[in-house]
């Protein structure tokens, strides 16, 4: 009876833990400069790797001439709005179809499909994934407003829909192009651990805070073993 009872205990805290809500920092004078700070350094980026931007186009065509060099796909952002995230095209064009034979290869918890060795990901794509060039077209949706520099990285509508309340709560901001989970491991790291470094980041984010992880984030950016 005693180990039943605190079994019981344990579930109704962890319960408890996942209904809380969490305060979100949503001043106008912070938002007012997280997105000036967004238009001006998206800019900035855009302009200064224009020669990866170019590179990488180059060599994503000649690997797989058939393939778009940009791959959009649907993401969801704040408030559960959703919006087509672009990124470098890192696998075969084939890549939705492959997806649906390789789902009971998933090596990721929760609802997120990640594999280490992903047969669908080419030569090209293994290096930009690597070092994250894959994710620089990401500036253009900093640019047009769907993302921010610094929030959560924005899920697929089909992992949003397995989803707890709690853990949309990961939704009530911005989605963005790095975050805790950036910088702390990456894919190294459970759902649940993801889901907590978001939570963290809503609650504590302020100005010096963005900086300090897009800082963070250039120092780990390249080489990163965690990314895959």
């Amino acid at each position: 009876m005693t180990v039943s009872t605190s079994r019981q205990s344990t579930v109704t805290q962890q319960t408890v833990v996942q209904e809380q809500s969490i305060v979100v920092n949503d001043s106008p004078f912070y938002l007012f400069m997280k997105r000036m700070m967004d238009i001006c350094l998206s800019i900035i980026g855009l302009i200064l790797l224009s020669p990866i931007f170019i590179i990488t186009a180059i060599l994503i065509k000649i690997e797989d001439p058939k393939g778009p060099i940009l791959f959009n796909q649907n993401r969801v952002g704040k408030l559960e709005k959703q919006f087509k995230m672009y990124k470098f095209r890192s696998m075969v064009s084939n890549a939705e179809e492959l997806k649906l034979r390789l789902l009971d290869q998933n090596e990721a918890e929760g609802p997120v499909f990640k594999i280490k060795d992903d047969p669908r990901v080419t030569k090209v794509g293994r290096f930009i994934r690597k070092t994250s060039i894959d994710e620089l077209p990401q500036l253009i949706n900093v640019l047009k407003g769907q993302m921010s520099l610094v929030g959560p990285r924005p899920p697929l509508p089909d992992e949003v829909a397995q989803y707890n309340t709690y853990e949309k709560q990961r939704l009530l901001v911005k989605p963005g192009l790095t975050c805790y989970w950036q910088v702390s491991g990456r894919s190294n790291l459970g759902f649940e651990e993801w889901v907590e470094l978001d939570v963290k980041y809503i609650e504590e984010r302020n100005l010096l805070l963005d900086i300090k992880l897009i800082f963070k984030t250039f120092i780990v950016l390249f080489g990163s073993k965690d990314a895959y």
